[in-house]
């Protein structure tokens, strides 16, 4: 019926002491555990980081910079367009003033491009990705302010700036 008056202080005592022990957290198991058990989340933010590096990852060596940068390096810095497409893509269409030298000649034709190495230098292509091979060798070359254009002719068309075509 009743406890006697000791078994409940030991009791009292038991609760008492079980607060204050340490408990497990759900953290504090091995981590391969908590990897399994949301692999959800780490997928998410597997997934997520890739989303995030992708674009810095087609970028490549270059460092490419938007059509804005590229007119304002023009204009202001007395900048030079290199465009490293084929002759016949060069012809059918290239952005106003740009320079062509192919990319499979730039190492051999160092005659089409500027004597002044300082100069910064906007190389682009038709989707910019010829572009960022080229800039590596430009660099290789001496040229270290070559930069190529995010996106090539297709991002130039796209800000509305002036394309050409020759004959």
């Amino acid at each position: 019926m009743g406890l006697a008056g000791g078994e409940k202080d030991l009791r009292r005592a038991n609760s008492i002491i079980r607060g204050f022990a340490p408990r497990a957290s759900p953290a504090s198991g091995p981590p391969l555990k908590f990897l399994i058990d949301n692999w959800f989340l780490v997928a998410a933010a597997l997934i997520s980081g890739g989303m995030l590096l992708w674009p810095m990852l087609q970028r490549g060596v270059g460092g490419g910079i938007s059509t804005v940068d590229a007119v304002m390096l023009v204009n202001r810095e007395k900048g030079v367009l290199i465009d490293v497409s084929e002759p016949a893509e060069y012809a059918a269409g290239h952005a106003g003033g740009a320079r062509n030298v192919p990319l499979s000649k730039l190492e051999s034709a160092p005659g089409d491009l500027p004597k002044n190495k300082a100069l910064p230098l906007v190389v682009l292509c038709a989707t910019g990705a010829r572009s960022a091979k080229a800039v590596a060798i430009l660099k290789k070359l001496g040229y270290d302010n070559a930069r190529a254009l995010n996106g090539g002719l297709r991002a130039w068309r796209e800000a509305n700036l002036p394309v050409e075509k020759s004959a």
